[in-house]
């Protein structure tokens, strides 16, 4: 259901034929891009948070890590994760597969400048065994983000 979520949002903005289905885990950011055969940097990980009681994502590099203190400074809270067991839930999918695409309402999303290094990103797509292959700037125009935020350890 997730990953059918994900990519009717995705044909609103004409990207449904960037969708790659795999016959294996992408899971994790070293599978997504073992699977890809791109560097983990070109990986987009959703990473989920709560401020306070609200839900956000922010999408990042996958060879990056947040940074504690640069999420304090732009959030004004420390860095809170979203349990494994509640993101589905929350977020609208499954760890593994969450994405910024079909995801519930209410939730904000923000990009990381690790981004800004790669001309293509592959972000899951709603399952734990699918990307998509997305230049930044359709990345940018398919996300209702909020703002880009620096976020990650460098």
């Amino acid at each position: 259901m997730s990953f059918l979520k994900a990519k009717n949002y995705l044909s609103k903005y004409g990207f449904e034929d960037r969708i790659i289905e795999f016959p294996i885990s992408t899971a994790t950011v070293s599978l997504a891009a073992e699977a890809l055969n791109v560097s983990e940097g070109e990986i987009a990980k959703s990473m989920a948070f709560f401020i306070k009681e609200k839900a956000i994502l922010v999408i990042m590099a996958g060879d990056k890590k947040i940074d504690n203190h640069k999420f304090k400074e732009e959030f004004d809270v420390k860095a809170k994760m979203i349990s494994f067991d509640e993101v589905e839930t929350v977020i609208g999918h499954a760890a593994g597969g969450v994405c910024p695409f079909g995801i519930n309402e209410g939730i904000d999303i923000y990009l990381d400048e690790s981004l800004k290094k790669y001309k293509i990103v592959y972000p899951a797509c709603g399952s734990h065994s699918s990307a998509v292959k997305l230049k930044l700037e359709e990345l940018e125009k398919c996300v209702k983000y909020i703002k880009w935020v620096d976020v990650s350890k460098e």
